[in-house]
């Protein structure tokens, strides 16, 4: 069999789970950071109820549970109450200090539970099933009326050497670009080389994927992602627009179609980007009395940049 030439291909798989029952990382993130704030406004209540005690709770931009239980430990000592006297139920009137040491708990019971959804998400993903931890939430093909759908789902690559299946793998990733290396190191790990050829369509295009079969005696036989755009769309082709389509005068600027400038402005890195790629953010000098300004606003709204990103 010949293994040098390796054809990849792929599809999502609807997982066994509860298609209504997902957790969302940004979500997530976005409410433990609100949590902090709130465990900070309440460390300065208990710090009123202990500044008699000559103790003060130091507040912080970020908390952790194990931290929280452990300030409401000392808290109880401190003032002096038993946690097993604490009143509870109608007719009984708590006090301040007993109002504070039970929404500290809740706070550090709400906090642990967003611990554990970012620690089952992990670094790479951005959503999991609760029914299922393994099932990520992805685009899946449209259904019969038209709508795409997002639901808990594996995503299945397999590559095919001689009509045979070389190498399967069942990944958590949404796109196609992040489950190429992953794929490509089961594929050593079984054989102890990787292929010279690996055929992959445009939607494992990447940059970082370029320089991963480079760097590994791979020919890069993958299409970039807006291959058929570039070669195929003609209004694409011809939209002045388009970053892609500036001219450049002769000291190399980019020039708009109104030919004014464009200047570099800075510089930044692409964030999950290993190898270092950075990029290049510029800015018209003047777009005072363009007569396309409008157009490139409007095309700014829809992703086409006036100002041009590279």
């Amino acid at each position: 069999m010949d293994f040098q030439h390796l054809y990849i291909d792929g599809s999502k798989f609807e997982a066994n789970a509860n298609r209504y029952s997902f957790a969302w990382k940004k979500g997530t993130e976005k409410q433990q950071y609100k949590l902090f704030g709130k465990i900070t406004a309440l460390f300065e209540e208990m710090n009123e109820t202990l500044k008699y005690y000559g103790v003060h709770i130091p507040v912080s931009s970020e908390y952790a549970p194990e931290g929280l239980e452990l300030t409401a430990k000392r808290y109880l000592e401190v003032i002096g109450l038993d946690e097993s006297k604490l009143v509870t139920g109608k007719g009984h009137r708590k006090s301040l200090e007993q109002k504070l040491y039970e929404k500290l708990g809740l706070y550090k019971d709400k906090l642990s539970e967003y611990v554990e959804k970012l620690t089952i998400c992990g670094p790479d993903r951005n959503s999991y099933s609760k029914t299922n931890h393994d099932a990520t939430f992805m685009r899946m093909n449209r259904d019969y009326m038209g709508n795409d759908q997002l639901l808990p789902a594996y995503s299945v690559k397999i590559g095919v050497a001689d009509e045979y299946i070389a190498v399967l793998d069942v990944q958590q990733y949404r796109s196609d670009m992040d489950c190429f290396v992953l794929l490509m190191e089961k594929f050593k790990e079984q054989y102890c080389f990787y292929p010279k050829y690996p055929v992959v369509n445009a939607g494992y295009g990447s940059f970082n994927n370029y320089i991963f079969c480079q760097t590994n005696g791979m020919e890069k036989y993958m299409k970039f992602t807006m291959y058929r755009k570039e070669t195929k769309d003609a209004a694409y082709r011809d939209d002045p627009f388009w970053a892609v389509n500036f001219k450049t005068d002769g000291d190399g600027d980019l020039v708009c179609p109104n030919n004014r400038k464009f200047k570099l402005s800075y510089r930044q890195d692409i964030k999950g980007n290993k190898y270092g790629r950075q990029e290049e953010v510029y800015e018209c000098e003047d777009c005072s009395g363009c007569p396309y300004a409008r157009n490139a606003r409007r095309r700014r709204r829809t992703g086409r940049y006036g100002s041009t990103v590279s």
